[in-house]
């Protein structure tokens, strides 16, 4: 038997990804229809920011979200973290010997982000 063309695989990934959208659209119209939706605190209202949302470039927000639900972080979330910790022990601190050296090292961090950024926008993966 010959194996299936690109086009044939493309076409049953699309067929099975319909299949699981409607059955995704049923499950959320049954809870509409139960009032399980409505019963939910947070029904209505919009959902919180995550952490670091502002931080991240406008094109990398919506993959970046995406393999965070899937429960796996780019290397690049963590260096967004520490920039955001350095951010606010510049903001807390006290002497200013203590903010140069957090200065300092804000900058290194925001040099290696942006080298990071750069190699995944030119290479255009995560």
């Amino acid at each position: 038997m010959p194996s299936p063309t690109d086009s044939e695989r493309r076409k049953a990934r699309d067929a099975a990804l319909r299949t699981q959208d409607e059955m995704i659209a049923e499950n959320i119209a049954e809870a509409q229809r139960s009032g399980e939706l409505q019963s939910a605190p947070s029904y209505g209202r919009p959902m919180p920011e995550a952490e670091g949302w502002h931080e991240t470039p406008a094109e990398l927000r919506m993959p970046l979200k995406i393999l965070k639900n899937a429960g796996v972080a780019p290397p690049e979330i963590e260096l967004f973290h520490r920039r955001a910790a350095l951010r606010r022990a510049i903001a807390e601190c006290s002497s200013d010997n203590e903010r140069k050296a957090h200065r300092q090292r804000l900058n290194e961090l925001e040099q290696l982000i942006a080298f990071r950024l750069e190699r995944l926008r030119a290479t255009g993966r995560l």
